[in-house]
């Protein structure tokens, strides 16, 4: 059974491939991930589905702000990268010309972060709301501007790093 190999796969190689990727390919690969969600978030908004573009949107820009995590060294398994983004940026580990372009990343993966993409799987447990009453066209449009715009400043990052 393909899922029964896809999770015997990602339990055998989680830290393997931690300690294998390289920044630039780490990095490429969360780009092509964001990039992916982001087209789906696309494709959600024109069939009027608002909470899974509001998903897939929040996917992006988690991937969006992981890839330039990644040029930084090693991820880990996180769902709310702009806490790290925030704290490299105080660290002043990204470059001048590129600080303005992480800001905004983490910024959109503030607004589009962990408590998004709980309630956009699991919906209000405590007012008993289902994911799909939660998220309205206007919510689902405003994700996607915010994911289309990180993704697109990652790709400035990424690729403007030399390793992309």
């Amino acid at each position: 059974m393909a899922l029964e190999e896809a999770a015997n796969r990602a339990l055998g190689t989680e830290a393997e491939g931690m300690r294998r990727s390289s920044p630039g390919s780490e990095s490429a690969y969360r780009l092509n991930l964001a990039e992916g969600f982001l087209n789906e978030a696309r494709q959600d908004l024109g069939i009027a589905r608002w909470r899974s573009c509001v998903d897939n949107s929040q996917l992006a820009v988690e991937n969006a702000g992981k890839a330039v995590l990644a040029l930084l060294g090693p991820l880990g398994r996180t769902h709310n990268p702009a806490v790290l983004l925030r704290k490299a940026l105080e660290e002043g580990r990204f470059p001048a010309e590129v600080r303005a372009r992480v800001e905004r990343i983490t910024e959109c993966a503030r607004l589009l972060g962990p408590d998004i993409h709980a309630q956009s799987d699991y919906g209000d447990e405590a007012a008993w709301k289902t994911p799909w009453e939660l998220f309205s066209e206007a919510d689902a449009k405003q994700a996607l501007a915010l994911a289309d715009e990180a993704v697109h400043l990652a790709r400035e990052v990424v690729g403007g790093s030399g390793s992309g």
